[in-house]
């Protein structure tokens, strides 16, 4: 992977993506390569023979936001992590049931 520096970023701008990340709850390099995943998301990537059509492909996290219907991915989160099994007390009725049993 390569490295890239800004150097003499305003104080304004940085403290903005600072800001950012904090509310999309990243790392600020986290923040930047989101930024620049998006940034990239529609330029034709290039080629030894120029331009290709298409979208430059940006590896996994790209991939698994595309193609698929809200259905979709409703079922694989749904399949990823169950729903907890509603049959268990809740903690109130434990405690009140050790309560009353006093």
């Amino acid at each position: 992977m390569a490295t890239i520096s800004i150097k003499d970023v305003p104080d304004l701008w940085a403290e903005a993506l600072r800001q950012r990340a904090a509310r999309n709850h990243r790392s600020l390099q986290g923040e930047l390569m989101a930024i620049i995943e998006l940034s990239l998301a529609g330029v034709p990537q290039a080629t030894s023979a120029g331009l290709a059509s298409g979208p430059v492909w940006l590896g996994p996290a790209r991939t698994l936001r595309e193609g698929r219907s809200v259905e979709q991915v409703a079922r694989e989160l749904a399949t990823k992590y169950p729903q907890p099994v509603t049959n268990l007390p809740l903690g109130l009725d434990i405690i009140r049931s050790d309560r009353d049993a006093r």
